[in-house]
């Protein structure tokens, strides 16, 4: 099962080294990885999304919180977040093409980034499943290049994960 964890930690040069490691030392392996600065310049959050059972997921959760510099850990529910990746898909696109393409981004509510007389890059930002989705949709253009951020994940309604 996979699991979100959100994990605030001191803005520190080293932090993200210490962390992965941790994941590494236990064997404990990251799906997802997204780091960021939060309202206060000196505290980033952490998104990792890994897979296990529960017990490894509270095992996570406590060696994280060994951490000096994490100050708080966080499982968020599944079934109570909102998450979302960013993908820049660039496809092979004759000017006949365009529109076709075109359509399929602004069903997607996503982003023409780039335009060139035989390619299109695409920004796209939804949930892990439904950008697999779209990806496939643009799969018959001919992919040449894709990149995805890792998720980030807040929790829905008044719930936040603060210091």
């Amino acid at each position: 099962m996979k699991h979100t964890i959100s994990v605030l930690v001191e803005n520190n040069a080293g932090v993200l080294a210490r962390i992965t490691g941790l994941f590494a030392r236990r064997g404990f392996n990251i799906d997802s990885l997204a780091v960021g600065v939060t309202d206060d310049e000196r505290v980033s959050r952490i998104t990792i999304v890994a897979d296990g059972d529960d017990y490894t997921l509270e095992q996570i959760e406590k060696q994280l919180n060994k951490l000096i510099d994490v100050i708080k850990v966080k499982a968020l529910k599944n079934d109570n977040v909102v998450s979302r990746e960013l993908v820049l898909i660039k496809v092979g696109c004759t000017a006949k093409q365009r529109s076709e393409v075109m359509a399929i981004v602004e069903i997607a509510h996503g982003k023409i980034s780039d335009i060139s007389p035989n390619t299109v890059t695409i920004e796209l930002s939804d949930s892990k499943e439904i950008l697999a989705n779209y990806e496939e949709l643009l799969r018959p253009y001919g992919i040449k290049e894709i990149v995805r951020t890792g998720t980030i994940a807040l929790q829905k309604g008044d719930a936040t994960v603060k210091i």
